[in-house]
């Protein structure tokens, strides 16, 4: 059986205001970078810049999704995107 395509991802949070109810970092993954903010009260992520975006966003997501409470700003996390970039 072949085995999937994965990529590893490094995240590093830089800013989170529980208050504005937003989480700031970068993400890097298979050569790309990005910045990102996330609105966690309402579920909003946005990514840039837009080159390589559709390659990062899902996965992200669902990190954020399932680890948000344990995130902390000046934390690096690492996670894996099933595809290869």
């Amino acid at each position: 059986m072949a085995r999937l395509p994965s990529t590893t991802a490094q995240l590093r949070v830089l800013h989170q205001s529980f208050s504005q109810r937003v989480l700031e970092g970068e993400v890097s993954a298979g050569g790309y970078q990005w910045s990102f903010r996330w609105a966690f009260d309402r579920g909003e992520l946005s990514v840039e810049p837009s080159l390589g975006r559709a390659l990062i966003q899902d996965a992200l997501l669902r990190y954020l999704l399932k680890v948000d409470y344990q995130l902390e700003p000046g934390g690096d996390y690492i996670f894996t995107v099933r595809a290869r970039f």
